[in-house]
């Protein structure tokens, strides 16, 4: 599989987001330099990692999600 590289406006799409907000709250807060996103060549450019977006976001989904408890001892995530 390759790795997907996106702007921030491919960004603020996927995530329903303006871009603005994007760079100004999610970048370095959120988002992480190395792991969410990079400076091709030290540019100001910048370029998103989506794989790893993505998967950081369902992980803390899953994170969150709340234990439902069931018969016999067993547990169900909601």
């Amino acid at each position: 599989m390759q790795t997907e590289y996106i702007t921030t406006d491919q960004l603020a799409e996927r995530l329903h987001y303006e871009p603005r907000t994007i760079l100004t709250s999610l970048k370095d807060r959120v988002l992480i330099e190395g792991r969410h996103y990079f400076k091709p060549f030290g540019g100001k450019k910048i370029l998103y990692i989506w794989d790893n977006i993505e998967a950081d976001m369902q992980k803390f989904s899953a994170d969150r999600a709340p234990v439902i408890p069931m018969a016999r001892g067993r547990r169900a995530a909601r």
